[in-house]
């Protein structure tokens, strides 16, 4: 591997690790709130555990699920 294309990887990596940071936070948020009753990756989808049903969403998805719950308790 060509120490170039590390540097290159680079940028996609630290996006990456901070949609996950990001990601686990409202998940543990949503949690702290009573909303849901566990987050985490499960077969390459995240997985919520809510009001007895697992949803599978992609990174996105749940995320964008998550603000949303967030934000409907708040208002």
């Amino acid at each position: 591997m060509n120490d170039d294309n590390l540097f290159d990887e680079r940028p996609e990596l630290d996006r990456e690790t901070t949609s996950i940071n990001q990601l686990n936070d409202l998940g543990n948020r949503a949690v702290q709130l009573g909303l849901i009753a566990g987050h985490g990756y499960h077969g390459g989808k995240y997985e919520i555990l809510r009001q007895g049903k697992a949803i599978l969403l992609s990174s996105q998805e749940a995320a964008t699920y998550l603000a949303e719950l967030i934000a409907s308790v708040r208002s």
